[in-house]
């Protein structure tokens, strides 16, 4: 099946515009509850993959406190406390910040951004939403007396340990391997498979994959920042482990095995929070937080006229 749509963009009771995706929710012994749209295709979950990459570098050998796990999984915000994150990360396998190879750029928090733009600060690697992924890379690289000027190469015994990890997570063979914005090889699965590999995390009751899911769970902002929705509802769903995507891409898991993976075609980001809370609320989880997080105002003279809904 085709993406179909998830989301109506309304205004003054008018239908304006819409957007097209794809959901699939897994029941708690990890069957497929119910799908809207294509489910099985494979997509580019993007950051999605995080925690699975951390994954396989904890199986490597890879040992870090909670925090900085968790920092490894993240798309951080760029807050002083990620940035000394990654700065530990790094110090402990005796490199520097000169190792990373993301590429320069701002914090992705805008008052962050501001900050650095205020200070005359310019780009840099640190900063780049990966950079904690990255770090953790290179530390591993160092653990295992890997090279590490050519970490990001498919070809890297790093980056093969993680397709093995990922493939065996996701339950399903990598169609498609392209490169992520930060330069790491990208690799492709579907929704079933990203949801998957997730609820694999979260129902594991020990081991590396419970080591990532622990680091999740305790140290939410550390995988986003303290003003992120991702967060927010981690913080709000007891138990709950998630990731957020470019293009719109998220998904969630549940400490009963439920869990639950979206991408919204156009990549619009409005529309991905608001579709993951409705997708929730269809599994029966309520409360203010997700209220909150779930509702997209449009306004019109500075007044609410409308909004962006749901369309599970």
């Amino acid at each position: 099946m085709p993406h179909t749509v998830v989301a109506e963009i309304v205004r003054s009771g008018f239908i304006e515009g819409r957007h097209r995706g794809s959901v699939v929710a897994l029941a708690a012994d990890g069957s497929v509850d119910w799908a809207v749209g294509d489910a099985d295709a494979p997509i580019l979950p993007r950051s999605c993959n995080k925690p699975l990459q951390a994954l396989a570098m904890v199986e490597l050998g890879l040992d870090l406190p909670p925090d900085l796990l968790a920092l490894a999984c993240a798309s951080h915000s760029g807050e002083a406390f990620h940035l000394d994150g990654v700065r530990r990360i790094l110090a402990g396998a005796g490199l520097t910040e000169t190792s990373l190879q993301t590429p320069l750029d701002w914090p992705y928090d805008e008052a962050e951004k501001e900050a650095v733009l205020r200070s005359g600060g310019e780009r840099s690697r640190i900063a780049m939403n990966c950079s904690g992924k990255h770090a953790a890379m290179l530390a591993t690289c160092v653990l295992r007396g890997w090279s590490t000027d050519d970490y990001l190469s498919p070809d890297h015994p790093l980056q093969q340990a993680i397709v093995r990890t990922f493939e065996e997570s996701t339950g399903e063979p990598i169609a498609v391997l392209a490169v992520d914005g930060c330069g790491a090889p990208l690799l492709s699965t579907s929704l079933t498979g990203l949801a998957r590999a997730l609820r694999g995390l979260a129902v594991a009751e020990s081991g590396p994959r419970r080591q990532i899911t622990e680091a999740i769970r305790t140290h939410p902002t550390w995988v986003s920042g303290t003003r992120r929705d991702e967060a927010a509802l981690l913080q709000a769903v007891p138990g709950a482990i998630g990731k957020l995507g470019a293009e719109a891409s998220y998904v969630v898991a549940l400490a009963d095995g439920r869990a639950v993976a979206l991408t919204i075609e156009d990549g619009a980001d409005r529309a991905r929070p608001i579709v993951m809370v409705a997708a929730l609320r269809r599994l029966g989880i309520e409360n203010e937080v997700l209220d909150r997080i779930g509702t997209h105002p449009l306004l019109g003279g500075g007044m609410p006229v409308g909004e962006i809904r749901a369309v599970l």
